[in-house]
């Protein structure tokens, strides 16, 4: 039966070497089980959903669910994911986050729209200079610092001055002028409970400073993602010239490496256990925590440096330390003091442990 030959054959071309068919086109994901059988490429599940509100540009099947005719069969032989891959993005410039399945959905999403829809990286096109792309003005709707509410403010980014500032009120000056040297993004749509929630963090007088923004265009706040991209990466090609570019892309912007409640006690490790939210950031070496996640400032910090300047990770709680009921622990042993934190599951414990561990091996950079 045809039906099940081109089934064979469909599953022969995902598997195929030097074909890039392996993985979905869109985000890496191994073993796609879907394809577009208009753009010739073959995608993950989550992807296809994307892929079906763009029919004007591309149609979906399953691999295995769906019948396919002969001449899709050979359409899908003629390309596949790296013939597109060469067409669609062909100009994707330096800076440009390029997102994984593990990534939110606005992410995902508008890079799916920008490579076949709008077409924003085919050979044709003409690249702005990261210091173009890196400048940007609009309105976002940031959180009150102590209203907690939503309000439009603009904001203005320039990479050729180093900085991004926001204003409250036309009539006044900017609220604050934040250099890109320490600026950073990352979508927390969880966190913000909105689907283009972008968190942005600055240092200012040695903290971290929190910004919670969205926009209710997912091509704006994604936009705006890059742009900041697109001004962290003139900043860092122009200040590390010699650098090589595999080390700075990873430095342009970054996620935190975990987050989550743990409960904290005091010095003394006699203080009464109190819930926190707790951000790890691995390029900082820092564990912030803070009394809720959407705090403008951490209410402290703890510097994580490596074994060999006494730094350590253990499970459980320090010597002397006694709870009432058994929870899990972890011990973050540094050369001042210890510091306890009680975890909410034992998989909590096992994820921050790893995470922290991780943090320790890494060298100390300058």
């Amino acid at each position: 039966m045809d039906r099940d030959r081109n089934k064979s054959l469909l599953l022969e071309l995902q598997r195929a070497a030097d074909t890039g068919n392996g993985r979905c086109a869109d985000c890496g994901e191994p073993d796609p089980e879907w394809a577009s059988y208009k753009l010739g490429i073959f995608i993950c599940l989550n992807c296809s959903g994307i892929h079906r509100n763009l029919p004007q540009i591309s149609r979906v099947k399953s691999l295995r669910l769906d019948f396919w005719e002969n001449d899709l069969i050979e359409f899908m032989k003629k390309h596949g994911n790296l013939c597109a891959k060469a067409k669609y993005e062909a100009k994707v410039p330096p800076y440009y986050y390029i997102p994984r399945s593990c990534d939110c959905l606005v992410l995902r999403e508008q890079w799916i729209r920008a490579k076949y829809e709008r077409e924003e990286f085919v050979a044709t096109r003409i690249c702005q200079d990261p210091c173009s792309a890196g400048t940007r003005e609009g309105f976002l709707w940031k959180r009150g610092r102590e209203s907690r509410q939503f309000q439009k403010r603009r904001f203005l980014l320039s990479a050729r001055e180093g900085v991004m500032k926001y204003y409250t009120k036309e009539s006044r000056g900017p609220k604050a002028v934040i250099s890109i040297e320490n600026l950073n993004a990352m979508f927390q749509t969880e966190k913000i409970q909105h689907a283009h929630g972008l968190q942005i963090t600055y240092n200012t007088d040695g903290q971290t400073r929190n910004l919670f923004v969205y926009h209710q265009s997912g091509k704006e706040i994604v936009d705006w993602f890059n742009a900041i991209r697109a001004a962290r990466y003139h900043y860092l090609r122009t200040t590390f010239p010699t650098v090589p570019e595999p080390e700075l892309i990873p430095r342009i912007t970054r996620n935190y490496v975990k987050e989550g409640y743990m409960e904290k006690t005091g010095p003394k490790q006699k203080e009464a256990f109190k819930e926190r939210w707790f951000c790890l950031d691995s390029q900082e070496r820092n564990l912030m925590y803070f009394k809720n996640p959407l705090d403008a400032f951490a209410q402290g910090q703890v510097f994580i440096g490596r074994t060999d300047e006494g730094y350590e990770v253990r499970a459980g709680l320090p010597q002397g330390v006694r709870m009432k009921k058994r929870k899990p622990a972890i011990t973050v042993a540094t050369p001042m003091r210890e510091f306890v934190f009680i975890c909410e599951n034992d998989r909590e414990q096992r994820e921050w442990i790893d995470a922290l561990n991780g943090v320790i091996a890494q060298p100390l950079t300058g």
